[in-house]
């Protein structure tokens, strides 16, 4: 059976980050196309080795098995517009595009529904090969596209599949923003180091490297979080007091809050950006 056919529509960060995983898992290069008008986005398809390559699209492109949504929402408007009608009935889609809800992407690109529609939600570890992805799809009907979906984004890390589109927030909340919330607690540590006497680059050092260490043991580990958290915290020792002085200042409480408040904002922009 051959590779199937995928097309880009844009090509930025996250999508080359996506064709360059593809391309290193052994995905020819002959079935990858990128469409955008930008002469940055040509040159670095180009430089991964594509040669289906344009700036607008043509019916060839929009015949593929997979067509990426990869623009930024704010043009989505503007960038799928011409391509309304013009989507092969095969084809499935696969929006990497935040807050635009599915049936906003069936109507913009004049489909029948949305079932042909698979939205995701990657974070920026999928640039460095070590993304968390949610993917979600009205219709299971399709299950050639889903498994292509998810081929593509396992690409560039792992992927979870949501029973409701609305889960979507959850993730953008959870993974989509998340690295942000840890860089911010390496920066708070190596900010400490630095204040107890470490030099900058020893601090940044210690920071990432301990917490680089820790998400990989909790991967590779059999225990819970919290586990593993007890098998740190000898009684009585310095661990110990870092704990009570996090649970002293409600730490689970501020993640809480701040989980729910991302949420709320990918709510709000679900309806700002919805068509």
């Amino acid at each position: 059976m051959s590779d199937p056919k995928i097309t880009f529509i844009g090509g930025g960060n996250m999508a080359r980050a996506i064709y360059r995983g593809l391309i290193e898992s052994g995905f020819p290069t002959e079935n990858i196309g990128v469409v955008d008008p930008s002469e940055a986005a040509q040159s670095a398809a180009r430089a991964s080795g594509l040669i289906r390559i344009a700036e607008s699209a043509t019916d060839a492109d929009l015949s593929a098995d997979l067509i990426v949504l990869a623009v930024k929402p704010q043009i989505t408007g503007i960038a799928l517009s011409p391509l309304a009608h013009r989507v092969s009935s095969t084809a499935t889609v696969l929006s990497i595009i935040a807050g635009i809800n599915s049936a906003s992407l069936a109507n913009l690109l004049g489909l029948p529904n949305d079932d042909a529609v698979v939205r995701s939600m990657p974070n920026t570890p999928a640039l460095v090969g070590e993304g968390m992805t949610g993917l979600f799809s009205n219709s299971d009907q399709r299950a050639q596209g889903r498994l292509l979906a998810e081929r593509v984004m396992s690409a560039v890390g792992q992927c979870v599949w949501v029973d409701n589109e609305s889960d979507l927030d959850v993730v953008t909340a959870i993974s989509g923003s998340g690295p942000a919330y840890f860089f911010l607690f390496m920066e708070s540590l190596a900010d400490a180091a630095i204040e107890l006497g470490m030099s900058p680059q020893i601090a940044y050092q210690l920071s990432v490297q301990t917490a680089l260490g820790a998400a990989k043991l909790a991967q590779t580990s059999d225990d819970t979080l919290a586990r593993l958290r007890e098998n740190v915290t000898s009684p009585g020792g310095t661990t110990e007091q870092a704990i009570k002085s996090f649970e002293a200042s409600e730490l689970r409480t501020i993640v809480m809050s701040a989980t729910h408040a991302a949420k709320k904002r990918s709510i709000e922009l679900s309806e700002e950006f919805g068509l």
